[in-house]
């Protein structure tokens, strides 16, 4: 199917805005207004918080906060968000892009229409979360690890008091958070509750444009997909883990599946993918392939910081400070293919960004993604090269009779990854949800209940400790795990179109891009630069003929 130039029709609507009625100058001016107001803070925000992240300095924290508090004072403007509700109820805004603006104001306004000391409250617990995960390192019989060491030790020992040992250091950032977690889960349920929302999740799915109901159901599904070819690699992974660590089947723990949540695939299959990526200049590689299909990402790469170091945030992300171009990445890289993929990942979102924010005619306002998941989506669309052999052989210099030798164990490797990491979403989505439904209960309890569910892991003995706060996630990145699937079935749906379309090589396998700077423009024009002109469903049809579909997901990996 042919689809249109999205530029072109987003240039010719942009074009057009002409303030024809009373209603539509009202709104410009509350547009204009509020972005003077709110752009100068957010790029003071972003910063704050990217100095803080890299160094761990309260003092940073500390201004992320106050920008924050601003930010939220001018959200909470009773007598702005009601001018903004009178518009929007009039029905009289008739140009697409002011309307696509109002819609995306009002939801923000809406947030924040609560007692302005509860959402400073809210921000300072915020503030304080950030600080203690930021500066928690692990230690054990007196040495410390971060989480790099975790994971490595994970990853290679198999002295199971070792193991078991590193596993629970990790284990104890829980108990230091564990209380303003849920003290924090209670205030956003409270400030849902005072807008209407039965809670802080329903509330958080409908004001990013997801209808909670289709949410759980695409869940259900991928559950129900997922759910026979997990157990069988299960069932494999148990009996190669019990002759590995010469425990039985029943006896195995959830440090003994390599990795800290059993988020990612552990090592079932012979190739060892890390020892390709040791020696490896990941900036370069990382660099070297976005450029080849059209995208470049010199300027962000030379304005992040990828390197570990003490004080700093351990964790990967990309920020965007100005919606200008101003796009930076954090990540804590060393030689594996764990990061390798992290790299293409995060780039993945900062490519987004820059189509976004280099679109001269896109209102500030809709310079963000489409929807949470579809940054995602482009993020894992990447992410997954670094276990093609094909693209392998382009970048670390493997050979075809390497390449070929590996291809089949490659293969399997990226289906479990799917498998892994589908499952361990069930476990995050649902316990998120669980959480907001009901603080109070026990959530020791409830964390594993659902690890035993979806993950199929044993319970250690006796365990009662708070397990689930330790992923930060749920704690400051709070009901956005989800999109993690969504971004899944999404980047797969966006492949099979690239490789049909595109490239036209028929090859849903080993296809790499490589070379072909027709699939960076396509994105670009298509998926990118229209940024949040269009609700996300209406975007993904435009740009690929269809609704967002999990078939080709199941295609992939099933």
């Amino acid at each position: 199917m042919r689809v249109k130039n999205i530029i072109s029709v987003a240039a010719i609507a942009l074009a057009g805005i002409s303030c024809t009625n009373q209603a539509e100058v009202e709104l410009q001016q509350i547009i204009d207004r509020t972005v003077s107001e709110y752009r100068p803070l957010m790029i003071e925000s972003n910063l704050a918080y990217w100095n803080g992240a890299i160094t761990g300095s309260e003092a940073e924290f500390a201004k992320y906060a106050q920008a924050n508090k601003a930010i939220s004072e001018i959200f909470s403007n009773t007598e702005t968000f009601n001018a903004l509700k009178q518009i929007k109820e009039s029905g009289k805004v008739k140009d697409a892009v002011l309307k696509r603006e109002l819609d995306v104001l009002y939801n923000q306004f809406l947030s924040r229409q609560a007692d302005t000391a509860l959402l400073h409250k809210i921000i300072e617990k915020e503030m304080l979360l950030e600080q203690k995960y930021a500066n928690f390192r692990a230690m054990y019989n007196g040495k410390v690890y971060n989480d790099n060491e975790i994971e490595a030790v994970l990853k290679t020992s198999v002295d199971n008091k070792l193991l078991e040992g590193v596993w629970k250091a990790h284990k104890a950032i829980g108990d230091v958070v564990a209380e303003d977690v849920i003290e924090v889960v209670k205030l956003r349920n409270e400030l849902a509750r005072s807008l209407g929302f039965n809670d802080y999740y329903q509330m958080s799915l409908i004001l990013s444009g997801e209808d909670p109901d289709e949410i759980y159901a695409i869940m259900d599904e991928v559950n129900q997909m997922t759910k026979e070819s997990f157990a069988d690699v299960k069932g494999l992974m148990d009996k190669k883990f019990s002759e590995r660590y010469g425990v039985a089947v029943e006896d195995l723990m959830p440090w003994h599946f390599q990795n800290r949540y059993f988020q990612e695939a552990p090592n079932l299959y012979p190739v060892d993918l890390d020892q390709f990526y040791k020696e490896a200049d990941l900036e370069k590689i990382t660099a070297d392939y976005y450029k080849s299909i059209g995208l470049d990402i010199s300027e962000i790469m030379a304005n992040s910081d990828l390197y570990p170091k003490d004080g700093k945030n351990q964790h990967a992300f990309c920020a965007d400070i100005d919606r200008q171009g101003d796009i930076r990445i954090l990540c804590n890289i060393n030689g594996s293919e764990r990061w390798m993929s992290t790299m293409l990942h995060e780039y993945g979102h900062g490519v987004y960004a820059i189509g976004y924010d280099a679109n001269p005619q896109l209102p500030f306002l809709l310079r963000e993604a489409a929807g949470i998941f579809t940054t995602e989506a482009i993020a894992m669309l990447f992410e997954r090269q670094s276990v093609n052999p094909q693209w392998m052989k382009t970048y670390i210099g493997i050979s075809q009779e390497q390449a070929e030798s590996i291809a089949e164990d490659c293969r399997n490797s990226a289906r479990l990854k799917q498998l892994v990491f589908s499952r361990w979403v069930q476990v995050v989505s649902r316990f998120e949800r669980g959480m907001y439904a009901d603080p109070d209960q026990d959530l020791n309890k409830l964390w594993w209940d659902l690890a035993q569910e979806y993950q199929l892991l044993n319970k250690p003995q006796g365990r009662d400790e708070p397990d689930w706060a330790t992923k930060i996630h749920i704690a400051l990145y709070p009901c956005y795990y989800h999109n993690y699937q969504l971004g899944e079935l999404f980047a797969s749906q966006l492949h099979y179109y690239i490789v049909d379309n595109i490239t036209k090589s028929g090859d849903y396998i080993g296809d790499t891009y490589i070379g072909n700077k027709e699939v960076g423009k396509w994105l670009n024009e298509n998926v990118f630069a229209p940024g949040m002109l269009y609700p996300w469903n209406e975007m993904i049809e435009r740009a690929t003929g269809e609704k967002l579909t999990a078939k080709y997901y199941r295609e992939q990996f099933q």
